[in-house]
């Protein structure tokens, strides 16, 4: 009983992170957010202030991966962090309470902390046949999102289901899967979509609440910029091979063991824009393109349709090819490749839909049969 009322500092010595640790935590944070380092120390206050927002973490047609995501985060233990900073007063994958007791604290939190509440929202929303496809306690997914949101002081939509219908939204999308800023109104959206999201961006936006009591600045999609500003191809650590023309011919050929570049191999980094190389993953180790497998573009609006065939090799752009740099390129022929890679993307769910429609073709000719 003595740790629930211990302080974060008192709590992260119990679990062997020093103050030390703690504070490059803080200082990590504050480059995320692209703040100056003279910063982290109002990091550090935020999060030892015991002034916990409360927190409401629904979850719909999702595989819990962004739940999974937050469990497993670290450097040091963002989980704890997380959990420790904010109040999460309903969260089905993690809270011990189920049933009616669990239905119950949700709806006393939202009575209670009316206007205060972050909620946050993991898989994609089913509206088809009056969003049967998922229902909850006896209501529908759709119908405990607006109530929810309703009384939200922000909601963040976690993972591409959330952010934009993700894999359930894919061509046919038998449930009619939306995200959630197609159907929140009058209430500030911000999405952190990946497959999953990645923890350490999560973390940061709640630091930025706790600091400036503001959303961070977003772009055109709805994601933060600190986030989501660059491309994956601006900061990729393959991004010399590519300039050099060294690419991988083949899996497991000797320029794939070196390491060169997998636009080749369908690497979708050159239409990507998330942090992945500069935060990483499992504790800031790796993350796919590092470990051998292209990007597959799953922060993007439209995955998987406009993603996929995940091996397919992106068009030849202008001014995107051999000895070129990012300064070189200009921000002009960005846009350019920018619009080139748009239309690749809708000829992609073009392709996709076609390739279903042969799918489901052969398959009522068998039945016929």
């Amino acid at each position: 009983m003595e740790v629930l009322f211990m302080g974060l500092r008192e709590k992260l010595e119990l679990l062997g992170v020093s103050r030390r640790d703690f504070l490059k935590f803080c200082t990590a944070v504050s480059a995320t957010l692209a703040l100056p380092p003279a910063m982290a120390p109002k990091v550090a206050e935020a999060l030892e202030d015991d002034n916990r927002p409360p927190v409401i973490w629904l979850e719909f047609q999702s595989c819990s991966g962004d739940s999974e995501s937050l469990l497993r985060s670290g450097r040091p233990k963002a989980g704890d962090l997380v959990l420790d900073v904010i109040s999460l007063d309903y969260a089905e994958v993690l809270m011990a309470a189920a049933g009616h007791y669990a239905e119950q604290a949700k709806h006393d939190s939202m009575e209670k902390n009316k206007g205060k509440y972050v909620l946050i929202v993991e898989g994609s929303i089913p509206v088809d046949e009056d969003g049967i496809y998922c229902c909850i306690a006896g209501d529908t997914a759709v119908n405990h999102l607006k109530k929810a949101a309703a009384g939200a002081a922000m909601v963040i939509a976690v993972g591409n289901c959330a952010s934009f219908g993700g894999i359930p939204a894919a061509y046919p999308n038998p449930t009619g899967a939306k995200g959630v800023a197609d159907l929140v109104r009058g209430v500030p959206v911000v999405n952190l979509p990946g497959c999953p999201m990645n923890c350490d961006n999560l973390t940061a936006l709640i630091v930025h609440y706790l600091i400036f009591g503001t959303l961070p600045a977003l772009d055109n999609q709805l994601r933060p910029k600190f986030a989501h500003g660059k491309r994956i191809h601006d900061n990729c650590e393959r991004r010399g091979h590519f300039d050099a023309g060294q690419y991988v011919e083949k899996w497991g050929d000797e320029a794939h063991r070196q390491g060169w570049c997998l636009y080749k191999m369908g690497c979708k980094g050159p239409q990507t824009w998330h942090n992945c190389p500069t935060l990483r993953w499992n504790d800031g180790l790796s993350w796919p393109v590092m470990a051998g497998h292209g990007c597959v573009g799953c922060s993007e609006p439209g995955f998987i349709d406009t993603m996929s065939p995940f091996y397919r090799r992106l068009p030849e752009v202008p001014g995107f090819g051999v000895e070129s740099s990012a300064t070189s390129i200009g921000l002009k022929l960005v846009g350019v490749a920018t619009a080139f890679f748009a239309v690749h993307g809708v000829v992609s769910v073009i392709r996709n839909r076609g390739a279903v429609k042969k799918v489901e073709e052969e398959y009522y000719e068998k039945e016929e049969k």
